[in-house]
């Protein structure tokens, strides 16, 4: 950020009083821009024994598969926001049943929520950012072919919580991926 959104001039990166770390901050007008993590909602759609997936038709992961979720919108609750973004990319209906796993996606300031959805009627279409939509079973899951870390995590934790009948709460953190160093020929 170089300029205030609100009077246009330059900003300054400082500790503002009463802060404890860096923000961008406008010395004319003294907004101080906060910037926080996005959240993204989203549902585990299920229709008898399997889950309902969309194959992304849009960056990042073009081709892979995923559950269908998105960025949360101003003015809507975590659940309004699983719910449309199930419609959107789906083109499908469903029920929420409760807040499964929430995932803090550190390396890019992301928070994602899934929730455990039924799908009432096995009805179902690609949307606009969906190549594909299939319901799957466990043994049909592509398991290869999964866009997101948070999605195998909470298809591998539905599956294992279906044996046992109890559904917790899932919290995780995905902390940034060290960076390979190449070694240099000497």
């Amino acid at each position: 950020m170089k300029f205030c959104s609100e009077c246009s001039h330059p900003v300054t990166i400082k500790i503002p009083a009463g802060d404890n770390r860096p923000r961008h901050v406008c010395d004319q007008c003294g907004t101080i821009h906060y910037q926080n993590p996005n959240i993204i909602a989203g549902c585990l759609p299920v229709y008898g024994d399997k889950v309902l997936l969309c194959k992304r038709a849009i960056e990042p992961r073009y081709g892979y598969w995923t559950l269908p979720a998105g960025f949360m919108e101003n003015g809507e609750s975590t659940e309004q926001a699983a719910l449309r973004e199930t419609l959107e990319e789906a083109h499908a209906r469903v029920e929420l049943d409760s807040l499964y796993t929430v995932t803090s996606i550190l390396h890019v300031n992301q928070v994602q929520m899934i929730y455990l959805a039924q799908l009432p009627q096995p009805e179902y279409a690609s949307g606009e950012e969906s190549l594909e939509v299939e319901l799957f079973s466990e043994e049909e899951i592509p398991w290869d072919d999964l866009a997101f870390e948070t999605i195998r995590n909470a298809l591998e934790f539905y599956f294992a919580d279906r044996r046992s009948g109890n559904f917790p709460l899932r919290h995780l953190t995905l902390e940034p991926k060290p960076e390979r160093k190449l070694r240099t020929p000497a």
